[in-house]
Formats: structure tokens, sequence, C-alpha cells
């Protein structure tokens, strides 16, 4: 005679269910919460190398980007550039006078020995004055004036024609410098070109046949 076969009531049954339910739903949330950071990393990411290519496309180390600010004084967009072999360049102007405020960044040094021998801004055979000012360096010569900021293999340098721009300004703008953020960068970056080896489009080319261009002339010739 066949054995019956024993149900577990369902009042037994039921938190085990429960049970499963709860570890495959935490389970399901684990997943999407680490997805969702994965695509903000990855989103971060992807922003930040597209900036470098932008800084990269004009020649620029990416590291030696700096943004900085001055009352009254706005970016020149076309003056954004390469300065040497990798570093940065840009120009800030006064709205009010026209004075250029010039912001640059290049690989080096600074010490009381090699400062009286670099020349500021681009001028040469000029010896320069220098002047210790807490961590930064004031130095004039050749009619201008700037501070220079030592960093980790680089020196950040704001100069301006003296008597154009105060030298409290030099001093505030060279201390603001920074590396950009995102949304800094994004705006002082001019977007990169396409890059070598990308097809350009033409105009003239015919939306059928070989691509040869249209050559034909009315009857008129």
């Amino acid at each position: 005679m066949p054995r019956p076969t024993r149900v577990l009531p369902v009042l037994l049954l039921a938190p085990l269910l429960l049970t499963a339910c709860g570890s495959e739903k935490a389970d399901t949330e684990t997943v999407a919460v680490s997805s969702a950071g994965a695509r903000e990393t990855t989103g971060a990411d992807t922003g930040r190398g597209e900036l470098d290519a932008r800084a990269q496309a004009l020649g620029v180390a990416p590291e030696l980007v700096r943004v900085t600010e001055a009352p009254g004084f706005t970016l020149a967009q076309q003056s954004v550039g390469v300065l040497g072999d990798d570093g940065f360049s840009a120009i800030w102007v006064s709205g009010e006078t026209g004075a250029h405020l010039r912001l640059s960044v290049d690989r080096g040094s600074i010490t009381a020995g090699t400062c009286p021998e670099q020349p500021v801004g681009d001028m040469s055979g000029e010896r320069t004055t220098c002047e210790r000012d807490g961590a930064t360096w004031y130095r004039t010569g050749a009619g201008r004036h700037e501070y220079a900021v030592p960093g980790e293999g680089h020196v950040v340098r704001v100069s301006a024609e003296e008597g154009a721009v105060p030298r409290d300004v030099l001093r505030e703008a060279a201390l603001a410098a920074h590396r950009p953020d995102a949304a800094e960068a994004a705006r002082l970056l001019p977007p990169a070109g396409p890059a070598p080896g990308t097809p350009v489009e033409r105009g003239d080319l015919p939306p059928v046949g070989d691509g040869a261009p249209d050559n034909d002339v009315d009857a008129g010739g």
C-alpha cells in the first residue's frame, strides 16, 4: 500500500518563502547600486579624459593647466595655449582699463640663486629683481612685474606691465591659481579638433554614385 505524501502546512512554508524573496530583493538592490556607482565613476572618468584630450590637443600637459580669478578681469579665450614644450599660458583682460594679466605654468623651479637669472615674462637679457614674499617670489624686470609660486616640478607665474596692474592684484591672482575642476576646464579649454586621419566631409560630393565631385555645368557653359 503506497505511503501517503506528507505536506508541510502553509504556515510553516510562509517564513521560508518570505526569506527567499527578501534575499533575492536585497541581492537585486545591491547589484543596482553597484551598477549606478560604476556608471557615475565611468562618467567622471570620461569627462576628465575629454578635458585632458583638449589640453593635449593644444600641446599642453594636463597637469600644468591652471585657472585663476581677479576682480574685474575676464579670460581671453583665444589666448589659451601652450607655453614652451608643454606648459600652459592664458591671459585675463580688465574690462575697465584693458590691462592684461598673464597666467603661465611651466616646468622647472625657482630659488634664491636662480631667481635673478630668470626673466620676467618673455623678456630676456634683463636682470630680474627678486623679493621673497612668503611662499612666493615678487619679481620685476624689463617693465613688467610678476608673482611666482613654486610647485612640485613647476612654477606658476602671474605677470603684467608695471603700473597697469597693482602688485596686490597680482599676488591674489597668483595665490588663487589652481587646477580647474571639470566645469572650469570645460570653459577654459577649447574643444579638441578631429583626430588625425579623420575624414573631412565635403559639401560637393553627390549623395549617390561613386562619390566623385559633381563638375557638371549648365548648358550655357
